[in-house]
């Protein structure tokens, strides 16, 4: 969320007309406040005495729109929008063979930090409010798109103080050292990470390299340190308002993610150039030789509605074509849809005239959908209390703690989790009933919880190669099994569903073993001629995997035959 101030009279005549601008813009106007107004709230007015009036209009940003997180790529599609300006086009220059900003990648980064990118605003001229922006930025990336620097870090230098080419390697700790960010005195890399440890900024970072046996570092042919990426930049090169020429590097592990935030700093702070807009390449090479020019050239490139949001396009062919310029700040255009969506924006939701379809339907409840509702109430009305847990879960909850393999589950897996307790989809209600009571073992017994949800099994013959299973599962916790409690509640869903306790057209129940049932206490449950589920008592080994002390009965079937 960008906290900005923006000239009235300049953009608009009310807050009225600019809350309805953002709206039609596709942003929302969160709040329009002061930096006196926020400390007068949280510390109250004595404190805030002596602190500025200016008024801030704080914008919530969507998350795709990186262009729109400073206050020059807001105000520039707010005017482009308004059509007050043209779309700016933005323009690579790339100088001759030896002439060119150099940054030589070394295969010691491959285990940390494999890749870089590189460009360089040239004549640039800031002020403190540009200044100031600049640095917002970066920030608002690093918290963004860049994950807290995990994907990317970004490194902006006074190129007039360092000359090319540069190196990014990767060295021993004991091995670097310089001056630090507005720092008096140098530190080796190994000190740098102690003095930091307390910092209330950049401790949070120093989990990404500390303990790899080797830290990315970047330097120039003299071997001044530009930065130690992800953690701090050098002194030497810091930029300061007098700063004309300004060298920026982004290093990461996600290629194109630092191509995207190198593209956004670029065109964001290129309108403060000497020749507007325009960025100097610079030449990255990679240690198998290869080298790249940098920042890529996006020019793919509709007409008066996508000019409106900065698309440049025009017809082509036959006249049913449209041609569109994508410029580097639209990062988010990653597909057609996107593209309509931006038209819809420029022509205004609001506009849009309600008709009355061509093709006449009545929209009603998917069956399946009305079933459950229908069952949640009266599920409800036999005393239990609907749960709702996660449909992702840990290997351990479907398998182990269940008594089974995992191979035998046939679960969808999670290509990438990024926690141990979402690794696949469920396949199996239970877990999750028994987790939830597992987190409220305080609540006064008995604890009858319920659940109607989606269980997730795989299936090669659906287009996706899995399918979805309506399941109702509910549980009966108490100091007694409640066995019968739990067959009565059966019995009452089956009373529901107008399916009658008899082998030919109805129900029956019939003795059974399950890994998570007590021996002799599990029953598999047929109905419509087919094993829709079980019920029982559930083991003691799994009610003590899930810390639980006293036993209980469940019952779980799929209800999709019924609809």
């Amino acid at each position: 969320t960008p906290t900005s101030h923006i000239n009235k009279s300049n953009m608009y005549q009310t807050d009225e007309e600019f809350d309805e601008l953002c709206f039609e813009f596709g942003l929302e106007l969160d709040e329009i406040t002061s930096e006196k107004d926020i400390i007068s709230k949280e510390k109250g007015e004595e404190k805030a005495k002596g602190a500025s009036d200016v008024v801030l209009y704080k914008i919530d940003v969507p998350a795709n729109r990186y262009d729109l997180l400073c206050l020059e790529g807001l105000v520039r599609g707010l005017q482009v929008f308004t059509e007050r300006i043209n779309v700016p086009r933005y323009e690579k220059i790339i100088p001759a063979e030896g002439e060119r900003q150099k940054l030589i990648i070394t295969e010691q980064t491959a285990q940390i930090r494999p890749h870089a990118v590189a460009a360089v605003l040239r004549n640039i001229t800031f002020t403190k409010d540009r200044y100031d922006s600049f640095i917002d930025l970066q920030e608002k990336l690093h918290q963004n798109i860049c994950r807290k620097r995990a994907l990317v870090a970004i490194g902006t230098h006074d190129l007039d103080t360092i000359s090319g080419p540069f190196t990014f390697t990767a060295k021993a700790p004991s091995e670097i050292k310089f001056k630090p960010l507005n720092q008096s005195q140098e530190y080796t890399a190994s000190q740098i990470m102690d003095l930091y440890r307390t910092d209330s900024h950049l401790r949070h970072y120093l989990h990404l390299i500390e303990n790899k046996p080797r830290y990315p570092v970047i330097y120039d042919s003299n071997g001044v340190v530009l930065s130690m990426p992800p953690i701090i930049n050098g002194d030497h090169t810091k930029i300061s308002l007098s700063t004309r020429n300004v060298f920026i590097e982004c290093t990461g592990t996600d290629i194109t993610k630092a191509k995207i935030v190198l593209d956004i700093i670029v065109t964001m702070f290129s309108e403060y150039c000497e020749k507007p807009f325009t960025v100097e390449a610079a030449e990255v090479v990679y240690p198998n030789g290869k080298t790249h020019i940098y920042p890529v050239s996006t020019a793919l490139g509709y007409l008066r509605l996508l000019t409106r949001m900065c698309l440049k396009s025009h017809v082509t062919g036959n006249g049913n074509q449209i041609e569109i310029e994508i410029p580097p700040t639209r990062a988010d255009i990653i597909h057609a849809c996107d593209i309509v969506e931006d038209a819809a924006i420029a022509y205004g939701y609001n506009n849009i005239q309600m008709v009355i379809p061509k093709t006449y339907t009545i929209a009603n409840q998917l069956p399946l959908n009305k079933l459950a509702e229908l069952l949640r109430l009266d599920l409800a009305a036999a005393g239990f209390t609907e749960a709702l847990t996660f449909a992702l879960c840990s290997q351990e909850d479907i398998a182990d703690k269940l008594g089974m393999d995992i191979s035998a589950t046939n679960a969808v897996r999670i290509a990438n989790p990024k926690t141990a307790e979402f690794q696949v989809a469920r396949t199996t209600l239970l877990p999750g009933l028994l987790k939830t009571i597992a987190s409220n073992r305080k609540m006064p017994l008995p604890l009858k919880l319920f659940e109607i949800s989606d269980i997730v099994v795989k299936d090669p013959n659906t287009d996706v190669g899995a399918r979805n299973y309506r399941h109702l599962c509910a549980i009966y916790y108490n100091k007694s099994p409640g066995f019968e409690i739990i067959h009565g509640l059966l019995d009452r869903v089956m009373q529901l569903l107008d399916v009658p306790p008899n082998e030919e057209n109805g129900y029956t129940i019939k003795a059974a073993e399950g890994t998570a049932f007590f021996p002799g206490r599990c029953a598999e449950v047929f109905a419509k001629g087919q094993s829709v589920g079980k019920l029982g008592v559930i083991h003691p080994d799994v009610i003590t995997k899930f810390e639980l002390t006293m036993p209980c009965s469940a019952l779980e079937i799929n209800i999709e035959p019924f609809v």
